[in-house]
């Protein structure tokens, strides 16, 4: 029984601190709303939002673009253009593009899932590179911003280190909640060295391959300028040369190989 007595009575304690706090809020909102202005109420009743749709239409193209063989669509945002809006049109234009994205995407899978062609999958690189060009001026301003109040980019620091088989990438570091020293799981899955007899003759074979590589195209590029100076001799040199920079022209043009079978001294 005094069990009881106490529930009833924390019971009324909770009922009366709710009320208490149920007018103290609707006295709040009325004091704001005597106080807001003609021209702020105007500004509200102005703002909208777009329309709650709770289907999954937003993820499919138009009906009258299904079972079209091409769909016409615009070219995509380049960064001079993207340069000149503002951070809040470019915050939007983020959202529409990703929206388009998600849409074109969905086109696509469900037109192979129906074995049907895809209208204009160009659209999909086109908003890929708006995409890209946006984040890209974005980054741009950010680094600007903090190259002037702090002296630095802002980015994501890094720095260019060594794998295990003894090719280097940029890593990209970021913050862990554990230390270095202590991190046993980071430590297995990120080792920068390399080691061993194997990777030492990986490294090798891999130069050599880069270095035959090059040495083919430097080859290629000489062959098809003799070619060029055999049959027209009288070729703009400058113009070979800034095509085929690898390339020694007056060292070629001693050959006798590039010399045709007219000879104008004979005339």
């Amino acid at each position: 029984m005094n069990v009881l007595n106490r529930v009833l009575v924390a019971s009324k304690q909770v009922g009366n601190i709710y009320n208490v706090v149920r007018t103290s809020i609707l006295h709040y909102n009325g004091s704001l709303l005597s106080s807001a202005t003609p021209a702020s109420i105007q500004m509200a009743k102005s703002f909208s939002v777009s329309s709650n749709r709770f289907d999954l239409m937003d993820f499919f193209d138009d009906k009258k673009n299904w079972g079209e063989n091409e769909v016409k669509h615009g070219r995509a945002w380049n960064k001079d253009e993207l340069r000149i809006k503002s951070n809040v049109d470019l915050h939007k234009l983020w959202f529409v593009l990703l929206k388009e994205r998600n849409m074109l995407m969905t086109m696509e899978h469900e037109c192979e899932e129906k074995m049907e062609l895809f209208p204009s999958p160009e659209r999909l690189d086109k908003v890929n590179e708006s995409m890209k060009n946006l984040e890209d001026i974005v980054r741009e301003r950010n680094r600007a911003y903090h190259e002037l109040e702090t002296g630095e980019t802002g980015e994501r620091p890094g720095k260019l280190v060594t794998n295990q088989l003894g090719l280097k990438f940029y890593y990209r570091m970021f913050e862990h909640v554990i230390p270095k020293y202590a991190n046993r799981k980071w430590n297995e899955k990120h080792k920068f060295y390399y080691r061993g007899t194997a990777v030492h003759k990986f490294l090798r074979l891999y130069r050599e391959k880069l270095y035959n590589v090059k040495r083919k195209q430097r080859n290629r590029d000489r062959n098809e300028v003799m070619g060029l100076l055999k049959r027209y001799p009288n070729m703009d040199r400058a113009a070979i040369a800034e095509k085929y920079p690898s390339v020694d022209i007056d060292k070629l043009v001693k050959y006798d190989k590039i010399r045709g079978n007219y000879d104008s001294s004979k005339v």
